[in-house]
């Protein structure tokens, strides 16, 4: 029972409070009733048996425990009684409503966070944390800050919403468009920490993922911009190499060294074809660029196809519409398979000396390798040292231990 009520809480929860969120319009209100429903569920589905459909469960359940509440708050606040009656009509007559129509309480809510009246990291921050239910930590990783910025950002922001009266609903076609970047930036980071987990045993968050794919899918079939569908490529590219991402023991398997006969080719034809149609209409951005380097990858039969020229062609286009330095990074990575180890072992040398991403894992463990690659040894033996001081996830922390053991201990481990 305890498994099914994990599994409940994974599949269910944050659709369960979008919808709460939207029954009675409050974020603190719902998160309690929430709470209060999987409590219930704690205590009655081992006795009664788990409901058939247990997202309905929780949201009834949530529902009248919230107005239950707000009664019993009337015992020292006469004004609570009338906003409970007029809670319990409002909420059963939406809930009349929603059998009759199809809605995504999810995607409603991420317009919602995305209000422009937000900040634009605030409005990521808070709709990672409310709809995706990433802990401030994972959000804080994904936006290289620490966890007590991040809680900042998500209490102003639900202050925002509440004292300005951010309404929960979609915006107009005509408010569509210029709402779209950071919806797309939230839908991204959600794969992201979906494709890589920030920390813990596991190298992937399947929920995760399979939640931003989906979302990717609903915001293409609400506006077919090219960057939306650029997006959808991305993810489903990425996603197509994860059954060989990991071995039988659950540790990573680095792409180069990947079963390519474990991608997943239905995910990998149909990303290509939005790739092809993204980069057709000439609207296209940064999520389009990196779906272009992404399907290079799915086409290569063996890592040596790789075709690495057209890939760092692609990310100096990326460099000149979207600069940052963990695309310059990437860059590097590619230059460094194009050119040799040391031509982009110079490059990351460059980039840490900037400082940005003195704390970026990746920086850190790209220069280990290319480093080991090169054969100066005890240099890459400090630079995976600082990559493990810097890993937090279990899968990545047992690779690095593994490279850092090699290139302490055997030399003939270097690679070519």
């Amino acid at each position: 029972m305890r498994q099914r009520l994990d599994a409940v809480y994974r599949n269910d929860s944050r659709p369960a409070l979008a919808t709460l969120i939207r029954l009675l319009g409050d974020f603190d209100l719902a998160e309690e009733a929430l709470h209060d429903a999987f409590t219930a569920a704690v205590e009655q589905w081992p006795r009664d048996g788990v409901p058939d459909n247990p997202r309905a469960w929780l949201i009834s359940t949530g529902r009248f425990k919230a107005i239950d509440k707000i009664r019993r708050r009337a015992r020292f606040d006469a004004s609570q009684a009338d906003i409970a009656e007029q809670l319990e009509a409002r909420t059963s007559a939406q809930t009349e409503r929603d059998e009759k129509e199809v809605q995504d309480d999810h995607l409603r809510l991420i317009f919602t966070c995305c209000h422009p009246a937000l900040s634009s990291d605030a409005q990521v921050a808070m709709t990672l944390r409310e709809i995706c239910g990433l802990t401030t930590e994972e959000i804080a990783s994904a936006f290289l800050v620490t966890p007590s910025t991040i809680a900042q950002r998500i209490v102003r922001a639900k202050t925002k919403i509440r004292d300005a009266g951010i309404p929960y609903e979609l915006p107009t076609r005509r408010d569509l468009p210029e709402r779209l970047d950071d919806v797309l930036r939230v839908v991204y980071l959600v794969y992201n920490e979906g494709y890589s987990a920030s920390a813990g045993e596991s190298l992937t968050r399947t929920d995760l993922a399979d939640q931003a794919i989906r979302l990717g899918r609903q915001l293409v079939e609400l506006l077919p911009e090219a960057e939306a569908v650029g997006l959808l490529a991305l993810m489903l590219l990425h996603d197509s190499r994860r059954a060989a991402r990991t071995s039988d023991s659950g540790d990573l398997v680095l792409l180069e060294d990947q079963d390519r006969t474990l991608w997943n080719r239905e995910q990998i034809e149909e990303g290509k074809a939005l790739v092809q149609g993204a980069l057709a209409s000439k609207r296209f951005g940064p999520y389009t660029l990196q779906a272009a380097i992404g399907a290079l990858h799915a086409e290569a039969e063996h890592p040596g196809a790789t075709d690495w020229a057209q890939i760092v062609g692609l990310y100096d286009l990326l460099m000149r519409i979207s600069p940052s330095p963990v695309v310059e990074l990437n860059r590097a990575v590619a230059v460094a398979m194009r050119d040799g180890a040391a031509a982009g072992l110079v490059l990351i040398d460059r980039i840490l000396e900037a400082g940005e991403l003195k704390d970026y894992q990746p920086a850190h463990a790209a220069r280990a390798d290319l480093l080991r690659r090169i054969g100066d040894l005890q240099a890459a033996s400090d630079a995976y040292r600082r990559a493990l001081e810097l890993t937090a996830q279990g899968p990545q922390w047992r690779f690095m231990e593994r490279r850092l053991k090699e290139v302490s201990s055997n030399p003939e481990s270097v690679s070519k």
